[in-house]
């Protein structure tokens, strides 16, 4: 009987205490899809910034000294996932531990968690945007939102309902620079949430499901991590997207069910048992 290596992904995130975000989600959730989950810290918080107060350890200085502990182990990966990254600094590193530890067999997960709702996030410089724009190069996945996805673009935020047409164009100009599978990413259209998916080179088709509630921190960091685990395992985009799609539903209509507060994130454990 053949026993297949299991797989391991790099995931660059910060470390949230309490609130459900970033390495905190990702490493139950790719763990309970029996992928190896490799935290490369790029803070420390003892919880998310959407609490009125926080303890934060910058780790940018001690980057590059746990990557290359790395080499000196001399690790692979099948996988590396990136997810919010605070300076232009930590840009630069990932791009350097990308050249380093990407093979032939690696997938580049990137999720540019730069803004949302037509805004970049405080700590957002142009600088930033523009090594943002060096990093997706690298990618072979990106999960950006609207938001992102026109940023990135340097197109202006639509203050109306995008057409077809128009996000598919958007996702193809993406496409052009490094990724070849998009999922731009909480698009709201009457009370649902759309996920639109385009592969280079082949047709596109979006997942729809109803908006619950408010937006909780953390949903992004669930949603790339389930597409990623899959992604790794050699699972079809699109049924990765679908399933990250169902899982999040399920859990924000229970947290939502339970009374749970908006800062508390998502009750993704009740349904952990479930993820393959």
């Amino acid at each position: 009987m053949t026993v297949n290596k299991q797989k391991k992904i790099a995931v660059v995130n910060d470390i949230t205490g309490f609130g459900r975000c970033s390495v905190a989600v990702a490493l139950p959730i790719i763990s309970a899809m029996k992928v190896q989950c490799c935290p490369l810290p790029t803070a420390i918080l003892s919880s998310h910034t959407g609490f009125k107060n926080f303890y934060f350890d910058d780790y940018t200085p001690r980057m590059k000294a746990y990557i290359n502990n790395w080499k000196e182990l001399n690790l692979q990966f099948d996988g590396i996932c990136t997810g919010f990254l605070g300076s232009k600094e930590q840009i630069d590193i990932v791009i350097e531990f990308i050249e380093n530890f990407k093979t032939k067999a690696t997938m580049v997960i990137v999720d540019p968690v730069m803004g949302d709702h037509g805004k970049l996030y405080s700590t957002y410089t142009e600088e930033m945007c523009e090594e943002m724009k060096r990093l997706i190069k690298y990618a072979d996945v990106m999960t950006p939102n609207l938001t992102e996805a026109c940023r990135l673009l340097d197109m202006p935020y639509p203050e109306r309902l995008l057409n077809t047409g128009e996000l598919l164009n958007i996702a193809k100009e993406l496409c052009k620079k490094g990724p070849n599978k998009i999922v731009i990413t909480g698009l709201q259209y009457n009370g649902n949430i759309h996920n639109f998916i385009y592969e280079s080179g082949n047709a596109y088709t979006t997942i729809e499901t109803k908006k619950i509630g408010e937006d909780r921190s953390g949903t992004g960091d669930i949603f790339t991590s389930i597409v990623a685990a899959d992604i790794v395992k050699g699972v079809e985009f699109v049924t990765a997207v679908k399933k990250a799609t169902a899982f999040i539903s399920k859990a924000i209509d229970y947290t939502a069910k339970i009374g749970t507060p908006i800062t508390d994130g998502i009750c993704f454990e009740e349904y952990l048992t479930e993820l393959q």
